[in-house]
């Protein structure tokens, strides 16, 4: 029994995006698709451990999702929903709906998938319903798995799903890939969304875990999904460049008991060398298309100064202020600011870096909101620590470890503090 269980829900977690989205394409409702998805996992549930799992289990989902489709026609629930446009294509729907599924068994339905990705990322939606409802539908996880992922309560995490449902619902949200300039405009909302799940899952805000690779598995295979779908978007490609880049070095990122490791300290035998060449050829990629000097392309390029570095004095630090100021340029924000201070400290010592730091946190200046994030104390406390400025230091790494909540972030502001007592002694 619990061996077939396994089997449905491997079954569903490698089928539900394709049969959500077949499904969808027809009924033109996300939410009603995912309900009679669902419906035939049930059944599912309920028959296979009876009769044994199918010789083709998608196939088998797809049939059973079919069937509850068309009686969900012939009830007419979407008579009411969609008022008379759904009226005068209800008869023809009927007729059509069992040969489009069945179509679609035997079908790569890449661009339903497509619509489905497009339409969890409309930007009608909130950014946390964007993400809650991707992870859902195209990442296959379940509410509980997503709530664990960002560690809010399960309840609240449905009720964002369910409120993101009902405001594509509510705005009439068509399934379907948009084209033009509102391509441009929604490729960007799907590309931010995957992007900031695989920045929870590379670097946790909170918890007791340094990364959550599970986040990081997803990002990488949505986006991998999206350079298929869309071989011509050049930040796609550079996003998956970036994205197999940074977690090329998850294995050497966490130690045995899974505390922190920090870029300069780990152990470069134990990234990934297959993942960084498949980052290099996709950065090549966006290259050869064009988008070189695109946001994602570049932070995609100074992870690759990173991966073709043998060791951390071997970094062309130089190399990386330049990309730095390039970003600057075109995709101006603290985060950016304070990555380009650490490396200008890299290339030309902390006290250029302290300068550069302080000048982007300027009252004047237009990126200035980094002093309330605790990556800015702990930075600045770094360089101040190596200038011998050890009082200064304390009060910035005591700062830092005040606003951040995560337990290994705690765990090396902690030794940073111990560093600063035992020099200071």
């Amino acid at each position: 029994m619990s061996d077939i269980r396994k089997t449905i829900e491997a079954v569903w977690k490698m089928e539900s995006t394709r049969l959500i989205a077949a499904i969808a394409r027809v009924t033109r409702d996300v939410g009603i698709a995912e309900e009679l998805a669902q419906d035939a996992l049930i059944t599912a549930l309920e028959v296979w451990p009876e009769e044994g799992v199918p010789s083709n289990p998608a196939a088998w989902l797809m049939t059973a999702a079919k069937r509850r489709a068309i009686d969900h026609l012939r009830r007419g629930r979407m008579l009411m929903q969609k008022h008379e446009e759904i009226a005068r294509e209800l008869e023809w729907q009927q007729q059509q709906l069992s040969h489009a599924l069945d179509h679609a068994l035997d079908q790569v339905i890449e661009d339903d998938v497509l619509r489905l990705i497009f339409t969890a990322c409309h930007p009608v939606l909130a950014v946390e319903g964007r993400i809650a409802l991707t992870l859902r539908l195209i990442g296959g996880l379940t509410t509980a798995e997503v709530a664990r992922a960002f560690l809010v309560p399960e309840k609240t995490l449905a009720q964002r799903i369910v409120r993101a449902k009902k405001t594509l619902t509510e705005a009439h949200v068509p399934f379907e890939t948009p084209r033009g300039e509102e391509l441009q405009r929604r490729v960007e909302s799907v590309l931010l969304v995957v992007y900031l799940i695989f920045n929870e899952g590379y670097a946790a805000t909170s918890g007791d875990e340094w990364m959550r690779a599970a986040l990081c598995e997803e990002a990488l295979r949505i986006t991998r999904i999206l350079t298929q779908l869309i071989p011509n978007e050049t930040e796609a490609h550079a996003l998956l460049a970036l994205m197999e880049l940074q977690a090329s070095r998850t294995a050497a990122r966490r130690g045995k008991n899974g505390e922190a490791i920090l870029l300069p300290d780990q152990n470069r035998a134990l990234w990934d060398h297959a993942q960084i060449h498949r980052g290099l050829h996709a950065l090549a990629q966006a290259q050869k298309l064009g988008g070189g000097a695109k946001p994602y392309a570049l932070q995609a390029a100074i992870a690759a100064c990173h991966a073709q570095a043998r060791t951390a004095n071997e970094t062309d630090w130089e190399r990386i202020v330049l990309i730095y100021d390039a970003l600057m340029q075109i995709t101006p924000s603290p985060i950016v600011a304070l990555n380009r201070a650490v490396a200008v400290s890299m290339a030309q010592g902390p006290a250029a870096g302290l300068e550069a730091l302080d000048a982007a946190t300027n009252p004047t200046s237009n990126i200035s909101a980094l002093t309330n994030y605790h990556l800015y104390p702990s930075v600045r406390g770094d360089f101040l620590m190596k200038m011998g400025k050890l009082t200064e230091a304390r009060e910035e790494i005591q700062r830092a470890l005040s606003l951040t909540k995560n337990q290994r972030e705690q765990e090396l502001l902690t030794k940073k503090l111990q560093q600063i007592e035992a020099a200071n002694a």
